[in-house]
Parts: structure tokens; sequence; C-alpha cells
């Protein structure tokens, strides 16, 4: 099943918020969540992104019965919205136009595709010491020149 939260008008560019929904797709809904509080402190999207993931992990628990360990971002897509027109004045009575850009934020969860976890305990590849590590004597090379002169 199929659960969906909407954040319409949010004040930021759908280019700038696009970066941060890219990260979170395909990813548990939990594992979305610790992506986007890492990212609150140098993206300015993550915390609408984030408020609209915990919305949609809210109707899913409390509108279908979902439970939020099984839940899956399918898609985060962001849209453009409506652009606010304002005008800069400029040099010799002209005016410049300001843009500022809206996007809305959907975000679609389901419980519908298997969640697969690496394992924690895995090895490490540790790196060998070869003998490519030891001192090697360099090569020299001698070239022998004739003077002939014609």
């Amino acid at each position: 099943m199929q659960v969906k939260s909407v954040y319409k008008y949010a004040r930021i560019s759908a280019f700038k918020a696009r970066e941060v929904t890219r990260a979170i797709q395909g990813l548990p809904a939990l594992d979305a969540v610790d992506v986007l509080r890492l990212a609150a402190g140098f993206k300015k999207v993550s915390p609408l992104v984030l408020k609209t993931l915990k919305s949609a992990i809210a109707n899913a628990e409390n509108n279908n019965n979902m439970r939020p360990e099984r839940l899956v971002v399918k898609e985060a897509v962001v849209g453009e919205g409506a652009t606010f027109k304002r005008f800069q004045p400029k040099a010799r009575g002209s005016a410049g136009p300001i843009r500022k850009r809206t996007s809305h934020i959907r975000i679609i969860l389901t419980d519908e595709i298997e969640i697969e976890r690496r394992e924690k305990g895995r090895k490490t590849n540790k790196i060998k010491k070869t003998a490519a590590t030891k001192k090697q004597e360099p090569i020299v090379e001698t070239a022998e020149f004739s003077d002939q002169q014609s």
C-alpha cells in the first residue's frame, strides 16, 4: 500500500530541493529521516523535506495501520510551484524583476518493496605489505654520444 504526503508552496526553488530528495529515494523511511537530520545543518531544504517525510510516516501509522520500520521511500519528487514576482528599483528610474520561486514537495512511501540491509559486522579488506613497499634501487641508464661532424 502507498501513502502520500505533499508540502505545497515551499519557499525554495525546485532546483535546490531536488538535490536532497534524490538522496533519500529508495531508502527505508527511518534511514531517510536520519539522512535528512544530518543534512539539516548545511541545506535549507532538509527541514522542509523532513517535515513532509514525517507527515507521510504519521499518515501511514495512523490512517493505514502500517509499521514505520517496513516503509520505504518509493518517490521523492519536487515540482515547481507558483513564482512570486517582485521588482527591484534600478538606475535611471527603471526596475529589474525578482522571482521568488516556490515548489511542491511530494513524498510517497510504500511497504511493498523489501528492505535489504547490509551486515553490520562485515569484514574490512586489509592492505597487505608486499615487496612493492620495500626500498628499490633506482635504475640508472647511461647513453653514449658520438661527436662526429661532417
